[in-house]
This record gives C-alpha cells, structure tokens and sequence, in this order.
C-alpha cells in the first residue's frame, strides 16, 4: 500500500507498461447507471476487472447442520442471484426492483475457505488452501481471520454494493451466518484523472505494478487445471492498519525514503517516471545507496532468481472512528487483496522479506488474514459451470 505499489509490492519490469487505471478514472462518456460488468466469463468478474470506487467483503460461516448437498444449494442460489444483481435485474423473490435498476459495474465474486473442501470435496482441496504462516510483527485479530466463505462485493455506486450485500446475505441466510464485514473505497467514478495511479492514506500512489495483459495474468494468476480449476485462483486478504498519526512526524523525504519512490508521482528514487526500472546500484554524492535496501520497494522486489514472486494486487482503503481507549486520531489502513495462482510459491516469500526488514513497517501492522480459493467462471450454455464450483463441488459438469 505504498508508493506506487501497494503495502505488498515491488518494481515494473516494464517502463512502458499502463499505469493501472481502475473504473474510476476513466472517463465517464457513458452514464455509470448504464456500465455493466459482464457476470459470465472464463474468469469470475472482480478479479482483473478495474477498482471500483466502493468495497464489501464479507466473511461467512456454514450454520451448523450444512453439509455438501446445502453448500451446493447455497452456490445455485447465490449465482443466480448475482448474475441478476450484476446485470441490473431483479433477482427471483426480490420485492425491490428498484433498487437493482443502476448496478454501477457492480461485481459480486466468491471465495471458499479451507472447511468448503473439507465438508464438500476433501480430496479436492488445494495444498495452499492454509492459513498464510504467521509473521513477527503480526497482530493478527480473530474477528478478522479465516472464514469458510467470502464475497467480495464492489461497484462505483455505495447504494448498489450495499444493496447487493444485503440481498446476497439475505438469500444465503439459511446457510450462512455473518463473521465479520470489511467495507473499504478507492477515488470516487470519474474523480481523478484518466490514467492516474489512485493514492492510498498514507499519501502514496498506490496501483503500479500488476498484470496487465493476458500473458501475465495467465502466468501469475489464472490456476491450469486440473478438473474444476482451470481459470480459478487464490485470494489472500490481509488487514493493515496505518498508523497515520506517526506517519506524518515523518518529513517528506524520510516517507519517501522508506518506501524508496517519491510521493509526487511515485518514481523510484533513482530517477525517471512511475513505471521506470529503479537502479539499485545507484550511489549518491556520500557513496550511500540511493534506495534503501531496506526500503519497502526494494525488499518487495521479486530477486533475480525467483521471477515467480509476483501476483496481481487491488486494495481498498479504510477509515473509521478511533477504536475505544486509542489515542491515535483515526482508525485506518487498508484492505490488501493477492491474487495468485500458489500463495505459499508467490505471495509468502514476499510477505517474509517485508516482515523481517521493511523499514515501512514501523508505521503498519498486519491485523487480519485470510485465504480463498476463488472458483472458476459460469456459463449458462454448458461451456462452464453453471454455478459457482459446480465441478469441484459436483465432480463433473
């Protein structure tokens, strides 16, 4: 969530690569109430879809009682909720028509805990599917962690995201109960300009380095195979507070130097633009290291070795009111999401660097944690699934 990346980041390999330009920044030459984000597809939506402007992630829990037949029931349903939510109609039974008319690029996407498999296909369940390992400097909260399922919920209209999640939870309600909700928001549609990186909290443009072509996605983040997994993925939510009170004693060149870009337009230290290759051989007129090998960019960074350490990023911002007891003036951070084939191959390594020297982390902590696996996309002509892991969940199509 930093400078140009995120709180789990590293450099662009490419220079000319796009800035990642989310929902929000393009232009708004079409009515947002018109912008639907297509449900159906190889992939689920929300996943390389650009960052729309609001976010509810909830965590579910099964009730007691549901076993493989109900978590598939609960899937049936839910899908075809969603396909009617995301495409602007009225789902079956829904007494509010009105408020599905604008879905504003809404996404809804889910994701299955460890226990789905365990109940529903244990012979199926991914080795990855764990809990990320734990970490020094973590503090990690229990009403923050694991859950068996989760739906990331966003679109550019507040009203349409928490319509959605108050249906979806609805249907789901003799199936599920609620375990935690976590709401979170990037710039609002249209608010910045068309190709601008968004800036998190701590002041930093915050979306650089991601997949953006086809290529790359299928290299970092689309699962092959076998049965039931091609085109799924993994989802790693992490919960980070920002301590925005310490932060800002810091002057701008000691922010800048931690995260080894600077705070205007995000270039690394070493020079050029957002997406040039920093030099981390680059030495100043005192012979020191122009980007800290501490810095957060630079121990984000993939080593020449291991190029597989990559993994597509979209987080969300918080802000809430100070917790009970607590001097500091806000209660922020960011909700960080990874999406990767294999957790434990590209995301932990980066995860253990940054905890053992990042000198950002004097000012974050870890707080929540969480692992998914994200289904496939849905068909409705039998190309694909025609719910959510009806595969996996059903042992053929």
């Amino acid at each position: 969530m930093v400078a140009s990346t995120s709180m789990l980041s590293a450099c662009s390999s490419d220079p000319d690569a796009p800035a990642g330009v989310p929902s929000n920044s393009e232009p708004d030459n079409e009515p947002l109430q018109h912008s639907v984000v297509p449900f159906d597809g190889e992939h689920q939506a929300g996943i390389a879809t650009k960052t729309q402007s609001s976010l509810n992630l909830i965590g579910f829990n099964l009730k007691d009682g549901v076993d493989a037949d109900g978590v598939t029931r609960l899937m049936r349903l839910w899908t075809e909720d969603a396909r009617a939510l995301t495409a602007g109609q009225t789902p079956l039974g829904s007494l509010e028509p009105e408020m599905n008319e604008w879905p504003a690029n809404l996404t809804i996407t889910v994701g299955f805990g460890p226990r789905i498999f365990d109940i529903a296909a244990p012979e199926k369940k991914p080795e990855w599917l764990h809990d990320i390992p734990a970490m020094n400097r973590d503090a990690l909260r229990e009403e923050w962690g694991q859950t068996d399922l989760a739906l990331q919920i966003c679109a550019d209209d507040p009203i349409m995201c928490a319509w959605a999640m108050r249906h979806m939870t609805r249907a789901g309600t003799d199936y599920v109960s609620t375990a935690w909700v976590q709401q979170g928001f990037m710039n609002a549609y249209g608010a910045i300009p068309q190709g601008q990186t968004p800036r998190n909290l701590f002041g930093q443009v915050d979306g650089t380095v991601n997949p953006y072509e086809e290529h790359e996605y299928a290299e970092q983040v689309w699962i092959d195979g076998p049965e039931g997994f091609a085109g799924s993925t993994s989802m790693v939510v992490r919960r980070i507070a920002m301590h925005l009170d310490e932060w800002e004693m810091l002057d701008r060149a000691s922010r800048e130097e931690a995260v080894g870009r600077t705070l205007d337009d995000g270039a690394p230290l070493s020079g050029g633009e957002e997406f040039t290759d920093p030099d981390m051989e680059a030495i100043d007129d005192y012979g020191l290291p122009v980007i800290d090998r501490n810095s957060h960019m630079a121990r984000a960074m993939p080593p020449a070795e291991h190029p597989e350490q990559r993994f597509k990023r979209r987080p969300y911002n918080y802000n809430l009111p100070p917790e009970p007891g607590s001097e500091e003036l806000s209660n922020a951070g960011q909700i960080f999401f990874a999406y990767q084939k294999d957790p434990d191959v590209q995301f932990t390594p980066v995860l253990k660097r940054l905890d053992e020297a990042d000198r950002l982390n004097e000012w974050i902590t870890h707080i929540g944690s969480a692992v998914y696996w994200l289904p496939p996309g849905t068909s409705t002509d039998g190309s694909g699934d025609a719910f959510w892991g009806e595969a996996v969940l059903s042992g053929s199509r």
